[in-house]
């Protein structure tokens, strides 16, 4: 390992930064996100087109959502952080409940159930 950086364990890919203690995770092009098991989302490839903003590029928002709903549902353990994660991003970001019909079905009805979770919210919530 490269100095100022050492694995989160031996059976994980992540690696933690020995100054700031900031875990990094490495998350591979066309692998299942959440349990790992074969499911219809896959990770995004980076050479695919992606926002570009001051020279950096970033996964886009279809992509991130169906993966964070696919761990969702596949991972019990992180369930609930994902979930606050979509849940924050369709309130933040004012995602339309119409962006459904562009997530893969595998995901769209958990996508639709936490939209719908982020309108009852109160006002200064949103």
């Amino acid at each position: 390992m490269g100095l100022g950086y050492r694995p989160v364990s031996p059976y994980s890919k992540a690696l933690r930064d020995t100054e700031t203690r900031v875990k990094i995770d490495f998350l591979i092009a066309g692998k299942y996100p959440g349990d790992g098991n074969p499911k219809p989302v896959v990770f995004p490839d980076p050479a695919a087109p992606a926002l570009e903003s001051e020279g950096l590029r970033f996964v886009g928002l279809k992509d991130l959502v169906e993966a964070k709903l696919a761990c969702v549902l596949t991972t019990p353990h992180r369930m609930l952080e994902d979930a606050a994660d979509v849940k924050r991003l369709i309130q933040e970001t004012r995602i339309p409940r119409e962006f459904a019909n562009e997530l893969d079905p595998y995901v769209r009805a958990k996508f639709l159930e936490l939209w719908d979770l982020a309108a009852l919210a109160p006002p200064e919530e949103r």
